[in-house]
This record gives C-alpha cells, structure tokens and sequence, in this order.
C-alpha cells in the first residue's frame, strides 16, 4: 500500500515539473517574435474592405445590396404614403399601444422637447424659437386647437411618420415606440 501512495505522489510531482517546464519556457521576454501561428487566416485576414473593389463578385463591388424586401431588425414599415386619404385611413387604423404611465409621458416628453418643441413650442401652441425668431416662416401647427385635440392619435402618428404639408418626415429620427410616447405626451400633459 505504501508503494502505491509514493507511486502516486511521483506522478504528482511529475505532472508539476512538466507543468512548470512548459509554462517558463513559454516566457521568453528577449523575443520580438508572437510565437508560432496555428491559425494564420485569422491572423492575415482575407477580407476585403467595405468600398474596395473585389474580384468575386461579377460588378466587383464588395458593398452588397440588401436583398429585396429587407426590413432591419425593430423596424416595421410603414405602408401609407403622404396623402389625405392614407391620414383618415391611419385614423382609423392606428391606435396608441402605449399605457399611459408616469414614465412613458416622461418619456414622450423628452422626445417631444428633442424634436418637437423647436416649431411647436413648448407649450405646444406653435410658438417654437424657429418661428419666433423669424427662421421659419411659415407658423407651425398650435397642438392646443381643437383641430388637433379631437384628429385620431393614428393621423398624428400618420403625421409624425411621413409629415404633412411642408412639416418632413420623422420616422427616420424618431423610434416607433418613441412616436407613440410623444403623442401619449400631448395628450396628457399639453392638451390637458
């Protein structure tokens, strides 16, 4: 019994002395060099740049178009076009699926103060510092009217999506979440 104990603890000390002989010897603080490479396509990489011209493709561009109907990821596309009757219809189509919570006015809020307040003013009543201070001729829309307190919350969506008279876009800017907070926010806090 004794025997196999000390065979045991001669493997042990074995097994250290190996250990510690690879482990120093891959310490070598004079060497320049990375050491051997067992993958060296990782490490000179194949690719080709973003914009630069590549040979496997027969209009050697490496910039590859999306795919046909390509939606990127969290975005739902928006079908309705800038006319009046893609308004009434989003009227009637759209409704706000935000919860009306402290949180979700604060946001809208915030979104409203970042894109919105500019033109509408703060208040809401169209007075922004672009019309005030004569940068913008033309009076934006007073979100206090009566026009703009009963339209659908779909038409003011509608609206914020892909504008309304000289008014632009905002889908680009703002996040579809983000647009429902901010109509959720006029309801609440300007209109009341």
């Amino acid at each position: 019994m004794k025997i196999y104990r000390s065979g045991m603890k001669n493997y042990k000390l074995i097994y250290i002395i190996l250990s510690s002989v690879i482990i120093l010897s891959a310490c070598d603080k004079r060497s320049t060099e990375r050491g051997r490479s067992f993958l060296p396509d990782m490490e000179h990489s194949q690719a080709y740049d973003t914009y630069s011209e590549n040979p496997n493709f027969a209009d050697s561009m490496t910039l590859r178009k999306p795919s046909e109907g390509t939606v990127p990821r969290g975005i739902i596309p928006y079908p309705l076009k800038k006319t009046d009757e893609d308004m009434a219809l989003a009227g009637k189509t759209y409704f706000n699926p935000m919860e009306v919570t402290d949180e979700n006015v604060a946001k809208g809020k915030l979104q409203y103060e970042r894109f919105c307040a500019q033109c509408h003013g703060e208040e809401g009543d169209g007075q922004g510092f672009l019309y005030t201070s004569k940068k913008y001729a033309f009076p934006p829309a007073n979100l206090l009217q009566e026009k703009t307190v009963n339209r659908p919350d779909g038409e003011i969506y509608h609206i914020i999506n892909v504008g309304i008279k000289i008014m632009g876009a905002h889908a680009s800017q703002i996040s579809q979440e983000d647009r429902w907070r901010i109509i959720t926010y006029i309801r609440e806090d300007l209109q009341n």
